[in-house]
C-alpha cells in the first residue's frame, strides 16, 4: 500500500529543501516531492514499495532524466528490502524481475536505463543482506553524483551566458528534474551567482505545462525574472531580437550530438537557428547514450491522448477527438551550438567530443 506523509511547507523552506531532498531516501522509504501538484500544493509524498515509485514516475510525478534515474535506484533498491525469500538465486531472480518492470516505465530518458544497469552490476555480496545494502549504497551514489555532476555543468554553462542575457528555455530542467542543481536552469542560477543579470522566457511547454508550473515557480523562488510565454510565442520573440540565447536540458543524447528533450524543443531549435541565436544544450554525462549513433535511434515515449485533450482532468476538446501525444522530440546536432556537461562545453564535432567527454 501506499503511505503518504504530506508536509506541508512555505515556499521559503521548499527553496533551502528542494535541492538535496525533492527526492530523498528517508528511513527505509522513498520520500519525494510531488510535481503533479505544484505549484498550488508542496506535499511531500513516501513510497513504501517499487510499485508506487513505478507509478509515480509513469504519473510524471517524478519527472526529468536525472532525477527518474535516481528515482529508479531507490525504487530497486526498495523493491530488493521487500523481496522475503531466503534463497539467492530466487532473490536474484525476482530482482531481475522488478528491474525490468522499472525498464519498462518510461522508454525515452536514457538515465533510467543507466541507473539501472547500475544497480545490476551492484547486485553483488555473500547474502542477500549484503546485497540488498550494496543496492542502497549504490543508490545513494548515484544520487550523489548527479548533484555533483549537475552543479559542475551549471558553473561551466554560466561562463557562456554574458550579464544582461535574455534566456529562453523550456519544459522544466531545475533541481525538480534533476534530484540536483538543475542543468538548463542552473546554468541560469549559476549565472545569476556570478551576479550577472538575467532575464528568463519560460515556455508553458504542453501538454502538461512543466515550464507554467514547475519553471517558473523555482525561478521565482530563486528572485529571477521570468515571463511566461506560449510554446507557440517563441518565434515572435526572437524575431523582434528579445532573445540572446536559448537553453533547454536533455533526456537522451546520442553519439552524434543529436538531443531527444521534451516535445517542442526541436522547433526552437530550427527557430534559434533562423533568427541566430545561440542554442545550447545542458545534461550531466549520464544522459549521453554512445550506444546510439544518431538520434534516428532514439525510442520516442507515446503518451496518453487525453493529456492533449484535457489540462489537469478538464475537457478542452471535443468529446471524442482524436489527438496525438509524442512526449520527446529529436534535435539534430547540426542546430545545437554546443552541449554543455559536467566535464566540460562540447562542441562540434560531438562524435569526437561526446566520445572523449563521456
Amino acid at each position: 500500500m501506499l503511505s503518504q506523509n504530506f508536509l506541508c511547507l512555505s515556499a521559503l523552506d521548499i527553496l533551502a529543501f528542494i535541492m538535496t531532498r525533492a527526492i530523498e531516501w528517508l528511513d527505509g522509504k522513498l520520500r519525494i516531492l510531488d510535481q503533479s501538484r505544484l505549484p498550488r500544493e508542496q506535499i511531500f509524498t513516501d513510497l513504501d514499495n517499487y510499485q508506487d515509485v513505478i507509478l509515480a514516475i509513469k504519473e510524471m510525478r517524478i519527472r526529468g532524466a536525472p532525477a527518474i534515474g535516481v528515482a529508479a535506484a531507490y525504487g530497486i533498491a526498495l523493491g530488493a528490502s521487500g523481496i522475503a525469500t531466503v534463497n539467492k538465486d530466487e532473490f536474484l531472480a525476482q530482482l531481475s524481475q522488478i528491474m525490468q518492470n522499472f525498464a519498462d516505465s518510461r522508454p525515452t530518458a536514457v538515465n533510467l536505463f543507466e541507473a539501472i544497469n547500475r544497480m545490476r552490476i551492484a547486485a553483488k555480496g555473500h547474502s542477500i543482506a549484503e546485497i540488498k545494502k550494496s543496492l542502497i549504497d549504490e543508490a545513494k551514489q548515484i544520487h550523489k553524483e548527479e548533484i555533483t555532476a549537475t552543479e559542475l555543468l551549471s558553473r561551466l554553462g554560466a561562463d557562456l551566458i554574458e550579464d544582461g542575457f535574455r534566456l529562453l528555455t523550456h519544459c522544466n530542467a531545475g533541481p525538480l528534474a534533476t534530484a540536483g542543481y538543475g542543468t538548463a536552469l542552473g546554468v541560469i542560477k549559476a549565472a545569476k551567482e556570478q551576479n550577472k543579470r538575467v532575464t528568463v522566457f519560460a515556455t508553458e511547454t504542453r501538454p502538461l505545462l512543466q515550464g507554467a508550473r514547475l519553471t517558473t515557480w523555482e525561478l521565482v523562488q530563486e528572485g529571477i525574472p521570468v515571463t511566461l510565454i506560449t510554446d507557440s510565442m517563441a518565434g515572435y520573440f526572437m524575431q523582434r531580437k528579445k532573445v540572446d540565447c536559448v537553453i533547454v536540458g536533455a533526456d537522451r543524447i546520442a553519439a552524434n550530438g543529436d538531443v531527444a528533450n521534451k516535445i517542442g524543443t526541436y522547433t526552437l531549435a530550427v527557430l534559434a537557428k533562423e533568427n541566430e541565436i545561440p542554442f545550447y544544450v545542458a545534461a550531466p554525462t549520464s544522459t549521453i547514450d554512445l550506444s546510439l549513433s544518431s538520434g534516428d535511434e532514439i525510442p520516442i515515449e507515446e503518451r496518453s491522448p487525453d493529456e492533449v485533450t484535457h489540462i489537469q482532468g478538464v475537457p478542452i476538446a471535443p468529446q471524442g477527438v482524436k489527438a496525438a501525444n509524442p512526449a520527446f522530440d529529436v534535435t539534430p546536432h547540426s542546430y545545437i551550438t554546443a552541449i554543455i556537461t559536467e566535464k566540460g562545453v562540447i562542441r562540434e564535432p560531438y562524435t569526437e567530443g561526446l566520445n572523449t567527454g563521456k
